[in-house]
């Protein structure tokens, strides 16, 4: 009885180490079809430990020792920031995290990976990072494209109010609103007398003039975006200075005085401009700076209404 229990003990371990070694082969044969590797750091040492794969992501060879010092100024700033923190928050608590990050290879071109990471360890210490990289460069573009389709104004081809939306939900700390320094707001005067009197293609035909005319003149804007009909919202970064804020404008609104032609015709339109400056060291609501520059908005609309009473 107890040699069959042996013999059985022998099979059963047999074909568990066959499956384990089928399981092993069937990965190494199905990797090379996926962009994706493990890796592996001993905190003791901060010995990285690379399959092929990672080695191909990072265009490196097999020869090149990846040592981590090296292979972390691979990172882009902001992803080596974020890397380091969710790093060392996994260390600290004992878990994993995921994350996607941007690698700049020796060859100069960029690529996009994920970073899946899970700890080891004993007696209430984390004694080695490992996990895998998958390079998602591909997927990434897919998505960036998407998004850059989503946020756009199909007619105007700038931003939409999607994308300026994203801005105004910004908490009054965040990081974005550290290099904001003015957000001018542009409307249309009796837009809506041009589309009665010319039809709608003429309407057209001026919010394409306006756009085109911002992006020229601001061409260090952080972001120019039709957020409504005939309104037009532009972010400058702090490194514009108030004075060259105020010139800009001024030269913008004596060229948006000159005629537009379309078909035959010479169209007129007369623009209002209102603006905020932000507060220094991004210390500001994006809704209130939003208010001031559209209360700047309608106090010049209104100007004008009674300059032509």
């Amino acid at each position: 009885m107890k040699q069959l229990n042996s013999a059985n003990f022998n099979a059963a371990t047999s074909a568990n180490l066959a499956h384990r070694l089928g399981s092993l082969d069937l990965f190494d044969r199905a990797a090379p079809l996926v962009p994706i590797g493990a890796w592996s750091c001993d905190l003791a040492n901060d010995r990285l430990d690379w399959t092929d794969g990672v080695f191909d992501m990072f265009g490196l060879t097999r020869d090149d020792a990846p040592e981590r010092e090296a292979a972390i100024e691979r990172y882009s700033e902001e992803s080596r920031e974020l890397l380091e923190r969710k790093r060392s928050q996994a260390i600290e608590n004992r878990n994993g995290f995921t994350l996607d990050a941007s690698i700049l290879r020796p060859d100069g071109t960029e690529r996009w990976i994920r970073i899946t990471a899970a700890t080891r360890g004993s007696n209430g210490r984390t004694e080695m990072l490992f996990g895998m990289k998958q390079d998602i460069t591909d997927d990434r573009r897919r998505w960036d494209l998407l998004r850059a389709q989503a946020e756009c104004d199909p007619l105007t081809g700038v931003a939409n109010r999607y994308r300026f939306q994203r801005f105004l939900d910004q908490p009054a700390s965040g990081p974005v609103l550290d290099d904001i320094g003015t957000l001018i707001l542009f409307d249309i005067d009796d837009f809506k007398q041009i589309n009665d009197r010319w039809g709608h293609a003429a309407g057209d035909a001026c919010l394409v003039n306006l756009a085109d005319h911002l992006r020229k003149a601001f061409v260090n804007a952080h972001s120019v975006s039709r957020i409504g009909g005939d309104e037009f919202a532009v972010l400058l970064p702090s490194s514009v200075s108030r004075a060259q804020t105020k010139a800009e404008l001024q030269s913008l609104m004596a060229r948006l005085l000159r005629p537009i032609r379309w078909n035959d015709c010479l169209l007129t339109m007369q623009v209002s401009v209102g603006f905020a400056f932000a507060s220094r060291g991004g210390k500001y609501n994006p809704q209130t700076l939003f208010n001031t520059a559209d209360e700047a908005l309608y106090c010049s609309k209104n100007r004008k209404i009674f300059a032509s009473d």
